[in-house]
């Protein structure tokens, strides 16, 4: 499989993981290889009761908004597709924003992006952009950073109330479009397009909703969706997989490929993806689904001897910060990490990042319809 030209993304196959690549416990209970036996489900009985309440007061919540008991708020004159998905983390929904927002803006669309902030202290609504002094990570979370820093062109909206600051982005700012990052299950606000992303390489996991799987929402609440985005596993061949659960949705699909585009090191001075062969490396990420960036490491020729992993938005203390440079000295590496982690890394701490890209492989016109754009002659 090579990549299309120009695209700059690394399509090396991943040599064969090492022991550290090992799935931890929670993926090995929302994403379980192979189908469970009676053994285990009863081992895992209890998480199936503590998820039945869960269920409900979803499945109540969202028959409330069917039946228009609950209705979403319209906020007229503003484009709003919101980008979301099931699962709970690790399906790649943040380089989607990424993409959609430089679709729009190289299409002279004035955007905006609306974001919760997860794992911020403060909960003051903020907004800024990439282009302007950034505020701490503390105060506006890690993906809204992220995004700012890699799309400085598109007004950053960080706060609960949705509504308010859709509201702000037309009256203020005179954005015609926003992006709903992370709004699937966020109802209240009116969009245009529903868009869910779906990782191939592990679908909707075992099918259960929390806390017994990574579902936030059942199956057929796909059903919503105007389209849905399909990131390709890493599979030498590029056939879609067959996703149980994605059978009846007949929403639009797009196909998409992520892969890495090149390095930064601790000065912020951009590398071609062969910088680091051959190089020792120690790992350093606060992921969902660590896995898959430890595999990337490894295919861009990375020799991975170690790996300091934590939970998702993971804050790192000093003391975590001072044992991963001293594993870091001991093994002679260097430490690589992801940009969403680097955010939330202190200044003057070293460590070298990977940056990813997505080339779309099917769907184009599907995607430019839902954003509004203008029609191609061709589909990609």
């Amino acid at each position: 499989m090579t990549a299309g030209p120009g695209t700059g993304l690394s399509t090396r196959s991943p040599p064969k993981p090492p022991d550290v690549l090992a799935p931890t416990a929670l993926e090995r209970i929302f994403y379980p290889p192979t189908p469970e036996p009676w053994t285990r489900k009863a081992l895992l009985a209890p998480l199936s009761l503590l998820s039945w309440p869960y269920s409900g007061a979803v499945r109540l919540r969202g028959a409330f908004y069917d039946a228009g008991l609950l209705q979403a708020e319209h906020v007229e004159d503003l484009r709003v597709i919101s980008v979301g998905n099931l699962n709970v983390g690790g399906t790649g929904k943040t380089p989607a924003v990424l993409h959609l927002a430089d679709m729009l803006i190289r299409e002279g669309r004035k955007v905006g992006i609306l974001t919760r902030g997860y794992g911020r202290e403060s909960q003051e609504p903020l907004t800024f952009t990439g282009a302007e002094r950034l505020p701490p990570v503390t105060a506006a979370g890690d993906e809204p950073l992220l995004l700012a820093r890699r799309c400085p062109a598109a007004r950053l909206f960080v706060g609960a109330d949705r509504v308010a600051a859709a509201r702000r982005a037309r009256d203020d700012f005179g954005l015609d479009t926003v992006l709903l990052d992370d709004g699937f299950q966020h109802r209240r606000l009116h969009r245009d397009e529903d868009l869910v992303v779906v990782d191939e390489a592990v679908g909707l996991g075992n099918g259960h909703l929390l806390p017994r799987g990574p579902l936030r929402e059942p199956p057929s609440a796909l059903r919503r969706a105007t389209l849905l985005w399909l990131r390709a596993a890493p599979l030498p061949s590029p056939a879609p997989i067959s996703i149980p659960g994605l059978e009846a949705v007949t929403a639009p699909r797009v196909r998409t490929r992520y892969g890495p585009t090149g390095w930064w090191d601790p000065s912020g001075a951009e590398h071609a993806t062969s910088a680091l062969e051959g190089r020792p490396v120690l790992v350093l990420a606060g992921l969902a689904r660590p896995g898959g960036f430890l595999r990337t490491v490894m295919a861009l020729g990375a020799e991975v001897r170690d790996a300091a992993l934590f939970p998702d938005h993971h804050r790192f203390t000093a003391d975590e910060l001072r044992d991963v440079e001293a594993r870091a000295r001991q093994q002679g590496a260097l430490v690589v990490t992801t940009e969403k982690d680097a955010v939330r890394l202190p200044p003057g701490f070293e460590a070298w990042g990977v940056r990813l890209g997505v080339e779309v492989l099917e769907g184009e016109s599907h995607l430019r319809r839902a954003l509004g754009l203008p029609a191609q002659t061709r589909d990609l």
